[in-house]
């Protein structure tokens, strides 16, 4: 278990990354590459499929919001721990990972095509994973800095 500093510097992170993830969604992603984001249909999806509760929309959106806040920070401080590599690349390698996983595995389980024929969607969210993980991967970083801690010093 990680020390509670870096806990708190993570749930900061993932929190400030999960913001600009719904503004890049909303506002940027239609400007630069055409579609709105929008991960809670997947979340839908997926939850209709494994489990057979529809979901609303609101309830999906809460769920990805708190998977990308805490699961995606959990998922950058892991790739950091075992890799051994800085934050900026442990952030961007968790949201490589993350991007394949949705768009090359989750998308599919719903009936789309592999990773959704590298359309605008799929680049767009490209930039969005990797986008979020690299802000979490340097907020943390800044935390721990302005704190005095490294990931590697005990609490």
């Amino acid at each position: 278990m990680p020390p509670l500093t870096t806990v708190r510097h993570l749930a900061i992170a993932g929190i400030l990354a999960q913001i600009s993830f719904e503004l890049y969604a909303w506002f940027i992603s239609p400007l630069l590459f055409g579609p709105v984001l929008e991960p809670s249909n997947l979340v839908m999806g997926l939850t209709a499929r494994f489990t057979g509760l529809q979901i609303s929309y609101g309830t999906a959106f809460v769920l990805h919001s708190l998977i990308g806040a805490f699961g995606f920070a959990a998922l950058v401080y892991l790739v950091k721990k075992i890799t051994g590599k800085g934050y900026a690349l442990s952030g961007f390698i968790a949201g490589f990972a993350l991007w394949f996983i949705a768009q090359g595995i989750l998308a599919p389980l719903l009936g789309r095509s592999f990773m959704m024929g590298f359309g605008a969607y799929t680049q767009s969210s490209f930039v969005s994973h990797v986008g979020m993980t690299v802000i979490i991967a340097f907020v943390w970083q800044w935390l721990a800095k302005r704190s005095g801690r490294s990931v590697a010093q005990p609490v």
